[in-house]
C-alpha cells in the first residue's frame, strides 16, 4: 500500500502457467522472491526469504483493508448510475448484498479526501455514524495515538460514558432486546464476516438501514412536493 492510499504489488503474482518455472540461477531467485496467486490460496515458494515472508504479510493486510473501501465504492457507484440493475450485478459477482451495504454505508460517510491511509477500514466503520465533525477529530487522535480498532472503540466509549450522567447510564445500561438463539448465531456469523465484532455490526446495520429508508421518505416527500407543484402550474 503506497502512502497516497493506491494499492500495487510487487511480490504478488498471478499464477497463469500450468507447469512450475525452472528453479535455478537468476530466474529462480527472481521467482523465490515472487509469490503467485491463485483463486485458492497462495503458491508459497521453497526459499522464500524471511523479508519477503514479512513484506508479503504486510501487502495482503493492504489488499484486505483496500478492498472493503473498494467494494463500498463500486456499490456506490452502481446505486447512482443504474438503478435497480445494481442488485443484478451483486448477484453476477456472487457477493453478499448485506455484506457489501455496510461497505457502501461507510464509503459514502467517507468520501475519498477525507479517508486516512494510516488507519484501516474498520477504523473509519467504528465512526461512521458519528457527525463528520467528531469523525475528523477521532481520526486525527487515532493516526497521532496510532490506536488499534479496539483501542479506539474503548476511547469513544470512555469518552461518551464521560459526557453522560449517571443516571442516563444506568437506564442504558439496563435496556435490552429479546433474540432468539438462532438469530443472534445468524448475526455473529454475518458480524464474523464482515471483520466487525457483533455490537458494531448490528449499530452499522441498523444505521445503514435508517438511513435508507429515511433516504427515500425524503425523496417521496421531494417527489409528491414537486408533484403539486406541477398541479398547480396546469390547474392554475
Amino acid at each position: 500500500m503506497s502512502k497516497s492510499g493506491t494499492a500495487h504489488s510487487a511480490l504478488f503474482r498471478r499464477r497463469t502457467e500450468t507447469a512450475p518455472p525452472e528453479a535455478g540461477g537468476v530466474e529462480g531467485d527472481r521467482q523465490r522472491s515472487h509469490v503467485p496467486t491463485t483463486r485458492v490460496g497462495l503458491e508459497l515458494p521453497a526459499g522464500l526469504t524471511f523479508e519477503n515472508w514479512e513484506s508479503a504479510g504486510r501487502e495482503l493486510s493492504g489488499i484486505v483493508n483496500s478492498s472493503s473501501w473498494w467494494l463500498g465504492d463500486w456499490l456506490v457507484y452502481g446505486k447512482d448510475h443504474y438503478g435497480d440493475r445494481y442488485e443484478r450485478g451483486v448477484r453476477a459477482a456472487g457477493l453478499r448484498y448485506q455484506t457489501l451495504r455496510n461497505y457502501a454505508w461507510v464509503s459514502r460517510r467517507f468520501d475519498m479526501k477525507r479517508r486516512r491511509p494510516a488507519l484501516s477500514f474498520q477504523h473509519h466503520a467504528e465512526l461512521a455514524s458519528l457527525p463528520a465533525e467528531e469523525q475528523e477529530q477521532w481520526l486525527d487522535q487515532a493516526e497521532r495515538q496510532g490506536w488499534s480498532t479496539k483501542q479506539l472503540r474503548a476511547a469513544m466509549r470512555l469518552a461518551r460514558g464521560a459526557e453522560v450522567p449517571e443516571a442516563q447510564q444506568t437506564a442504558e445500561a439496563t435496556r435490552r432486546l429479546a433474540v432468539p438463539d438462532s438469530r443472534l448465531q445468524w448475526w455473529h456469523k454475518a458480524a464474523a464476516r464482515s471483520g466487525v465484532e457483533l455490537e458494531q455490526w448490528v449499530l452499522d446495520t441498523l444505521d445503514s438501514a435508517a438511513e435508507q429508508i429515511l433516504e427515500k421518505l425524503q425523496e417521496q416527500a421531494g417527489s409528491g412536493i414537486a408533484g403539486a407543484g406541477q398541479q398547480r402550474c396546469l390547474t392554475g
